[in-house]
């Protein structure tokens, strides 16, 4: 089974297990985040609409670096203009843990009583 999740104005396949290499996010390494689910796939498929209800991914973060360096060049032919410059984009590294179809269920004030 894997989900959809967006996070970072991006969109990834999630499955159990997987590492994800996401937008940097405000969470510290081994804290646990949620996200929402778009679709979930597998034997049967569910879209969400916008979200799929009850569905949520859980995911621990493992790290958060900069990525490779790109070098951005600009030049403009006769007119002796050269600029060079380099960009590190901030990522976290996430590990999917699971993928919860729906929320656990409260409990009712009656059942709350019957069992005490």
């Amino acid at each position: 089974m894997y989900a959809i999740i967006k996070t970072g104005g991006k969109q990834y396949r999630a499955e159990e297990g997987a590492i994800l290499r996401v937008e940097k996010l405000d969470a510290q390494p081994g804290e646990k985040v949620e996200f929402d689910v778009l679709m979930v796939g597998g034997d049967k498929v569910k879209v969400g609409n916008p979200t799929v209800k009850g569905a949520k991914v859980v995911a621990e973060v493992l790290r958060t670096e900069r990525g490779k360096k790109i070098t951005v060049a600009k030049f403009k032919a006769k007119t002796n203009y050269r600029r060079k410059k380099g960009h590190r984009q901030w990522f976290t590294e996430l590990r999917v843990e699971k993928i919860r179809l729906r929320a656990a269920r409260k409990k009712q004030a009656g059942e709350e009583q019957a069992e005490e």
